[in-house]
Parts: structure tokens; C-alpha cells; sequence
């Protein structure tokens, strides 16, 4: 099981990697699910996730305090409006379909936007 769970740590990690590329693709909630996967599997791996210069303080906060930066929040929000905008042009031609990603997009937001700031 600990093979498992490893591996599909690193799945993760390899996903948000991708998601650096990919303005569709977000970073941090895969980061965050391999941090916790690597917690039962490799007390190493997360440790070299928490202190990774990148994404590190982002997982940290987010252990500590459930919290998301401003700067974090600004660009999710932004990224989910372009995304949207594009979904609305170019997506599927049902209007039932568009407004039901809509939705899920407004949902995401909202939980990204109630979440606390990070303390100092």
C-alpha cells in the first residue's frame, strides 16, 4: 500500500507540474494532495515538497492555517474568468452546459476567496 501511495504521490507531483504549463491546469491543490499522500508514504518526499523553494511556503500556509495568498487568489480568480470566457466562445453550443461550468467555476471562487490570508 505505501508503493501505492507513493506512486500516486508522484503522479500528483507530475500533474502539477504540468499545471505550471497549463493556465487550465491548476498547481497548488495537486501539490497539496501529494504533500498529504507523501505524509503516510515518505516522511522525505514531504519533506522536500514543504521546503521546495516554490511550493513550499503555498503548502505550508495552507497546512497551517488553510490559508491561500492574495497573490494566489488573484491569479485563480483571474485564470477561472479567462477560462470562462473562453468556455462561453468556443465551448459547447449548450447553454445549459455553460452555465452549469459557470456555476462550478463561481463555487471554486467563492472557496478560494473565503479562505484566509496567510499570517506574517
Amino acid at each position: 500500500m505505501r508503493l501505492l501511495t507513493l506512486a500516486a504521490a508522484w503522479l500528483l507531483v507530475a500533474i502539477g507540474i504540468i499545471g505550471v504549463f497549463l493556465p487550465v491546469l491548476p498547481t497548488t491543490p495537486f501539490m497539496i494532495l501529494a504533500a498529504a499522500l507523501f505524509a503516510r508514504s515518505s516522511p522525505r518526499f514531504e519533506r522536500w515538497l514543504l521546503e521546495h523553494p516554490r511550493y513550499g511556503q503555498p503548502l505550508t500556509d495552507w497546512r497551517r492555517q488553510g490559508a491561500i495568498s492574495k497573490q494566489a487568489k488573484i491569479a485563480s480568480v483571474s485564470l477561472m474568468s479567462a477560462s470562462y470566457l473562453i468556455v462561453w466562445f468556443l465551448g459547447p453550443p449548450q447553454l445549459w452546459l455553460k452555465l452549469a461550468i459557470g456555476a462550478i467555476l463561481i463555487a471554486c471562487a467563492a472557496f478560494v476567496l473565503t479562505r484566509p490570508l496567510p499570517n506574517p
